[in-house]
């Protein structure tokens, strides 16, 4: 399947995390797990630097909209128009920085999951 405008990031996290749980830990497995999770790390930090210049952009446009009349009516649609896109900056960055505890809590399941698998084969190994 070819995206044409990019990933949908939603649907790229929930594919991986359903192909982590059909697979048994391994060295290999966690290394593929770690990369995509700096992918994703990447991301949240783009997100979160846009973020940041739109709120400062929201708070230019209420000083418009509050301390120069004159420009009232173009500032409060300023306003409106980065409000609403400021909820859903703010909502796919809550999806992105909880995905990516998420996903450091899967590398820590993996990690354990190939201790217990090597303990487990060094006392079978010396029994």
């Amino acid at each position: 399947m070819k995206d044409r405008f990019g990933i949908n990031i939603k649907r790229y996290c929930r594919d991986h995390e359903a192909d982590l749980a059909s697979r048994p830990p391994s060295r290999a497995v966690l290394e593929a797990h770690l990369e995509k999770l700096r992918w994703l790390q990447h991301e949240r930090l783009a997100h979160l630097i846009v973020l940041v210049m739109t709120v400062f952009a929201e708070l230019f446009a209420v000083d418009l909209a509050a301390l120069h009349p004159e420009t009232n009516p173009l500032a409060a649609a300023m306003v409106l128009v980065l409000a609403v896109l400021l909820l859903f900056y703010f909502w796919h960055y809550f999806f992105l920085e909880n995905t990516v505890q998420r996903w450091y809590k899967l590398a820590d399941a993996l990690r354990d999951g190939l201790r217990g698998a090597s303990e487990a084969g060094a006392r079978n190994a010396a029994e």
